[in-house]
């Protein structure tokens, strides 16, 4: 798997509980400004993690060696099935927040980035160049975003649903398919 194939997926498997939770703030429909401040929170929060997880796991590289990114690699697969028994849980028993603005918004965006932590751990260890996955990471977030607020109305509860199912099932699969590239030096 080459570099931009590796960074294209972790862009796209931290996207998309980002887009599971702008489908839930858009199907209460949210003005263009909202829509820019939650994407530009969203993405902010996607590399800023992602920065954060890269020094732990150089930290943890240096002591611990390729051994760091087994851990960051499993960290993944962890968090994935963790979305996963989160999206099966009764959505009902969920409270919601006001995810447009305030302590609602910051919460929001830490939520959907503590991911991008993980991946940020294990970043350093898949051989891809980290400025130009930040750049990628925050252009597919801020996508990812505008468009989970703008279909969010029209695609309803379920979408929100399903996405979220969907980006512990992707982050899962990325983390065992990192596993399986480093093991067997194909990465």
């Amino acid at each position: 798997m080459g570099p931009a194939l590796k960074i294209l997926v972790v862009a796209l498997s931290l996207a998309l509980d980002v887009f599971a939770v702008s489908v839930g703030v858009g199907i209460r429909g949210v003005s263009r400004a909202v829509k820019i401040r939650i994407g530009i929170a969203f993405a902010s929060a996607e590399i800023l993690m992602n920065v954060i997880g890269a020094g732990l796991g150089a930290i943890v590289g240096k002591y611990l060696g390729d051994v760091a990114g087994y851990i960051g690699f499993v960290a993944l697969i962890a968090l994935g099935i963790y979305m996963i028994y989160e999206a099966r849980r009764d959505a009902e028993a969920k409270t919601p927040i006001d995810m447009s603005r305030g302590w609602g918004l910051f919460v929001a965006a830490l939520s959907i980035s503590l991911d991008s932590l993980g991946i940020g751990f294990s970043i350093l260890y898949i051989d891809v160049p980290i400025l130009i996955s930040l750049g990628v990471i925050g252009a597919v977030s801020i996508a990812a975003t505008v468009t989970g607020l703008t279909l969010g109305r029209a695609l309803g509860r379920r979408a929100e649903e399903g996405a979220e199912l969907w980006a512990g099932i992707v982050l899962l699969m990325t983390g065992v398919a990192f596993v399986a590239l480093k093991y067997f030096h194909l990465g």
